[in-house]
């Protein structure tokens, strides 16, 4: 698939490990014309940072010129610096495919093999050995990039065909030449925000999914619940018309249509705001996904390295375009909103399990001789703390690094690292409820919700069936969890 001039999130969604990228001819015949700019400025003999200076506070320092390509790999294996967990392979095919499509912008000053092997690289499936930890998400994700840029000259290690082994084998296995780096390039690779972006793509993709499925869940527990629809007329939600707001509210309704239990009388007056206000705050959350997405998509087609060369107009500029603050800080925003998600989440479960109208005691029809769902409740509370744990924003910390050159940084990388984790414990405590609900529901009947809400039942229920008695409920929640995996329109039918 070639690549386009402009991605979105929504267009990174179509591609896999298994969908092969190609850098368009548009894109090529950029990068060629700026290196050749490149070039002959080099052969003028003037002096730019990162190019035949040294890097940070030793920009001072002239390199000759027939130590360039020494510059830039030891560039290249000082900055690979990584420790801690590797980063997941996805999320490394996007580091690829974000920093082929970033260097395609035609302002790198890389020679078109650089960029042409690493589609190779997404293609083959020849993934780097990333890690984690070692980015201050300011000079732009150093570390992580180092690691993902060392196998381009053989070195550095790879995941290919199932295995991990040092890169000079892969490439050697897959038929491959090291490439020699030459000025500017290896600068070119390691600045840019792709670390940091990648993760916050992922999340983003996992956001709208999961942000979807809170609806769902939402609605069948409602109806096992027993809860009003009344809060989710249009009426309420056309005086206060946040867009999430709304659209979470008629969806609701959707979501609701045809529902047996909807019909039955009900004695309360009013539903608790875990119920209620499902529009106003999953809809909140809607809109900080919308927000965020716009960030990333404008970061995701920018220039973030340094300097940038731009040949267009005879100049070579150093700034400070790898700066990770705007991603820094709607990483954390992001992780707010869906960790609320689950916060509301829980709540439902609670009330769920509190033996309230009409249900039994933690939904086990024998309590005493049965814990039934208690302790589910309290694994979807522990998750909901560590995640307001995970929330504190890392944007507004900053550390001085490289002698003071690089005094404010924006920790973007460990926004974008932990708010992975928050949206990986979204949906555990979104599997929780939906365990709960799917019980409750199980309880009233023969009372029936909707049809596309019974179409959710009956998909968990192929994996995940009613507990009469206390059973190992783990793999009850493990599966239910695996559910979310799958986009709730394909069960739903809507």
């Amino acid at each position: 698939m070639e690549l386009p001039d402009h991605l979105s999130i929504s267009g990174l969604a179509s591609f896999s490990g298994s969908t092969p990228i190609a850098v368009s001819d548009a894109a090529s015949a950029r990068i060629t014309h700026n290196r050749k700019y490149l070039d002959d400025i080099l052969r003028k003999g003037d002096t730019y940072y990162g190019i035949n200076t040294g890097f940070g506070s030793l920009c001072n320092v002239r390199i000759k010129d027939d130590e360039l390509s020494q510059l830039q790999e030891n560039l290249v294996c000082s900055h690979a610096c990584g420790m801690g967990d590797e980063v997941p392979a996805d999320i490394v095919r996007l580091m690829l495919l974000l920093k082929v499509h970033g260097l395609g912008r035609g302002y790198s000053g890389v020679h078109p093999q650089i960029v042409q092997r690493l589609a190779d690289f997404y293609n083959l499936d020849i993934l780097p050995v990333v890690y984690e930890l070692g980015s201050l998400g300011a000079s732009g994700d150093l570390a992580p990039l180092a690691h993902l840029c060392l196998p381009l000259f053989g070195k550095g290690e790879v995941h290919y065909k199932g295995k991990r082994m040092p890169a000079a084998d892969a490439l050697q296995q897959a038929g491959l030449q090291p490439i020699a780096l030459a000025a500017k390039e290896g600068l070119a690779l390691l600045n840019g925000t792709q670390f940091m972006n990648s993760y916050i793509t992922w999340s983003l993709m996992a956001s709208r999914r999961l942000s979807a499925w809170a609806d769902v869940i939402g609605a069948l527990s409602a109806d096992a619940f027993m809860a009003k629809d009344e809060p989710f007329q249009h009426p309420i939600h056309r005086v206060r018309p946040h867009k999430g707001q709304v659209n979470t509210a008629a969806r609701m309704l959707e979501l609701l249509k045809g529902s047996a239990i909807q019909q039955l009388h009900k004695v309360q007056v009013q539903d608790p705001y875990s119920f209620r206000c499902i529009p106003q705050v999953h809809g909140a959350t809607k809109d900080v996904i919308d927000t965020v997405t716009n960030v990333a998509e404008t970061e995701i087609n920018s220039v973030t390295d340094n300097p940038i060369v731009f040949h267009d107009e005879d100049a070579i500029m150093s700034g400070g375009n790898f700066h990770g603050q705007p991603l820094a800080l709607h990483a954390d925003f992001l992780a707010i909103a869906m960790a609320e998600l689950a916060n509301i989440s829980e709540r439902r479960t609670y009330l769920l399990i509190s033996g309230q109208r009409g249900l039994p005691p933690f939904l086990t029809p024998n309590a005493g001789l049965n814990s039934g769902f208690m302790i589910a409740q309290y694994a979807a509370a522990a998750i909901v703390s560590q995640n307001k744990q995970y929330c504190t924003p890392s944007s507004v910390d900053s550390i001085v690094s490289s002698n003071g050159q690089e005094d404010h940084v924006s920790m973007g990388a460990n926004a974008a690292t932990k708010l992975r984790k928050v949206i990986l414990n979204v949906q555990r405590v979104l599997a929780i409820e939906l365990l709960t609900a799917a019980q409750a529901l199980e309880l009233r009947r023969p009372h029936k919700s909707s049809p596309a809400l019974e179409k959710v039942f009956a998909a968990l229920r192929e994996t995940a069936p009613f507990m009469p008695v206390d059973d190992v409920l783990h793999y009850r929640m493990a599966a239910a969890e695996q559910l979310l995996n799958q986009d709730p329109a394909a069960i739903t039918g809507m």
